[in-house]
């Protein structure tokens, strides 16, 4: 059965943290020895009033078929971010608009907001006693307004089982990527990110504001020792060895990744390694010490170590829970 996203334009909607769903969701597919099949989710735009126009933060309004009874057909529920959000902004509360379109909402939807989006579910009670971030920007006064939220004001975005939330901007992508990622798989993940041309992985806890994200023209980057490390997972990686190869100091390398890549080679590789495991537990029939050798973790202690921390589950619960999901959906 496909996945139904509703997205909830509010005035004021971002027109790109509005379309970002639709992109990443809508493009998901599922994958086969002939190519793509069948779309995963279907994408629905609603309005907290009856079909019409909905003025964005630009200088156009986006015309939306489908009014709030939308949501309470939703699977998943998606609030991007608006910069008309009156008094759910000022005082921490719905308007009576959004408190009528909540209320159609049926229990153990997912919810999902994007930047500022964030506000309209701390508003609707959602976050309170639970983790959630907002646009770095944003961080301190949505904790002052929302004190029984727990803020983290740096990470991309906060995976909290049935409700999700994410940095401004760019992160939208990386929270969507991660909701294909985890509702299908690596495979589907990968290949939508490859067709909207974004990284297919950025971790939900990788710091939002990196002090130079985009390295100066004159400086060499460190795209080809990222390539070389990427090659060979399964075998150890030397900092020095990577230093090596874009010819730098070790110290300079390490301090121009972090400027680039926003956290140190080590941390870097550890989770390429994991996602390297996780493609092996999705696609193959290794055991467990097997896919720990080939990702470079060298026993399976270290591997389920690793890809506890990073994921929450063990490897083989991993797999036996998405082969699961595949064996439903399939």
């Amino acid at each position: 059965m496909v996945h139904r996203v509703v997205v909830l334009a509010l005035d004021g909607v971002i027109p790109f943290e509005l379309g970002i769903p639709q992109r990443i969701f809508g493009i998901a597919r599922c994958l086969g020895p002939v190519g793509e099949g069948e779309p995963l989710y279907e994408v629905v735009t609603c309005s907290v009033r009856p079909p019409g126009p909905v003025q964005t933060d630009a200088d156009f309004a986006v015309m939306v078929r489908n009014g709030p009874e939308a949501l309470a057909e939703a699977d998943t529920v998606v609030v991007p971010a608006s910069y008309e959000l009156g008094p759910v902004y000022d005082e921490g509360r719905l308007t009576g608009e959004l408190t009528a379109a909540f209320a159609r909402i049926r229990p153990g939807t997912r919810l999902v907001a994007i930047c500022t989006g964030g506000y309209v579910l701390a508003a609707a009670g959602r976050l309170d006693g639970r983790p959630a971030t907002t646009h770095w920007a944003s961080a301190d006064h949505f904790q002052r307004l929302f004190p029984k939220v727990r803020v983290d004001p740096d990470v991309l975005f906060v995976d909290d089982g049935d409700v999700l939330t994410s940095a401004g901007v760019a992160a939208g992508l990386d929270l969507c990527l991660h909701l294909v990622r985890r509702d299908h798989g690596t495979a589907v993940a990968n290949d939508v990110a490859r067709r909207t041309v974004v990284p297919p992985h950025r971790d939900g806890g990788q710091r939002q504001f990196i002090q130079r994200p985009v390295p100066e023209t004159r400086f060499a980057t460190t795209t080809a020792a990222r390539a070389w490390a990427l090659d060979r997972l399964d075998r150890p990686i030397q900092l020095r060895d990577m230093a090596e190869r874009e010819s730098m100091s070790v110290r300079t390398f390490t301090r121009r990744f972090r400027e680039e890549a926003g956290i140190s080679p080590g941390q870097w590789i550890t989770q390429q390694r994991v996602e390297h495991a996780r493609r092996l537990l999705e696609s193959s029939g290794l055991t467990v010490d097997q896919i720990a050798h080939q990702s470079g973790f060298g026993t399976a202690t270290s591997l389920r170590q690793h890809f506890q921390a990073a994921l929450g589950v063990p490897p083989t619960v991993y797999r036996r829970t998405f082969r699961a999901a595949t064996d439903v959906r399939g």
